[in-house]
């Protein structure tokens, strides 16, 4: 089968597409048909070494297709089942084995395309406004990268929550992505020279109650600037680059503040908790309460582009990449 491989780390060139064995489901797997795998910031963490990963391997941790082939010791699914994933390495491929532990079920009302784009980012962004930070109507939140993947879904989830959303972005086009969301401010934040100075006068000097923050170096100390006494800063990505160690009295100095860095799997820890998740998310998704913006769709040849793509903030929305 074809698979996009990694032979070494290093810049979006490293991604190949190779001839490579179709795999074989152990005991407790299944065999997919791949019809479509999520490109996250995650997949350009490994494939650049920040996150080490033994080499050579096949990138990708989420995708969607339909079983083809079941392990030993699999039950309650069968072959022509729909499920999707976002925690199996090896999704940019035609065919991958899936642990069916960590599989969910996509219900028939969610395309393929819904069910990559609201999964890995639906979850987080489900997390993180009633997990991460439980928001409630009449709080206002800071919402970074407003128009990416997660930035899209955490805008509507909080919004329908009743929270006033400050979001920020980088273009006219994705200011207007932001605000058909449900933001009710957006602040473009290549045009303003004092970001936290922008939060503050929108929120009457008081600041936000969270700062969902995806960017990481870039606007960290922005975000920590922006926040209310008491209020919290929830960091769950480095768009832009890790943020440098902080000391704590920082904190203590904005106002008694939190500080957060959740992780996604920390919160759906079993298969149980997963699936609840992922059948939450999807059941927004398919009553039409949540919609999911596909930026891109790119060949299994283009996985370069798309990394480029992604790290080069040129996209909005959730980016796919299609083994055929």
């Amino acid at each position: 089968m074809r698979a996009v491989r990694v032979t070494k780390a290093g810049g979006p060139e490293v991604l190949e597409v190779a001839e490579v064995d179709t795999p074989a489901p152990g005991p407790g797997e299944v065999l997919v048909e791949v019809a479509a795998a999520g490109v996250n910031y995650i997949d350009t963490y490994q494939r650049q070494g920040i996150y080490p990963m033994e080499t050579p391997y096949v990138p990708g941790l989420e995708g969607t297709g339909r079983v083809t082939a079941l392990g030993a010791d699999v039950t309650g699914v069968a072959v022509g089942d729909r499920i999707a994933w976002a925690e199996t390495l090896g999704s940019y491929a035609e065919q991958v084995a899936v642990p069916w532990a960590k599989a969910v079920p996509v219900p028939d009302g969610v395309g393929d395309d819904a069910a990559v784009g609201a999964l890995l980012q639906g979850m987080t962004a489900h997390v993180l406004v009633n997990d991460s930070f439980p928001l409630s109507g009449g709080e206002t939140v800071l919402v970074h990268a407003a128009a990416g993947g997660v930035g899209l879904l955490l805008t509507q989830l909080a919004s329908a929550k009743g929270a006033r959303v400050i979001a920020t972005t980088s273009s006219a086009e994705k200011a207007e992505l932001a605000r058909g969301a449900g933001a009710a401010e957006v602040i473009d934040y290549t045009r303003v020279d004092d970001l936290a100075a922008a939060v503050r006068e929108l929120t009457d000097g008081a600041g936000v109650h969270a700062a969902y923050d995806a960017v990481g170096a870039t606007t960290f100390d922005a975000s920590l600037a922006s926040l209310r006494k008491r209020g919290m800063l929830v960091l769950y990505g480095a768009a832009s680059g890790p943020v440098p160690p902080v000391d704590p009295q920082r904190l203590n100095a904005a106002g008694s503040v939190y500080l957060t860095r959740p992780k996604l799997f920390d919160f759906v820890d079993t298969t149980e908790s997963l699936r609840d998740k992922a059948a939450a998310v999807y059941a927004e998704v398919a009553a039409g309460r949540l919609d999911v913006r596909i930026g891109h769709r790119y060949p299994l040849t283009e996985a370069r582009t798309a990394h480029e793509d992604l790290q080069g903030r040129r996209t909005t929305g959730k980016l796919l990449i299609l083994p055929s």
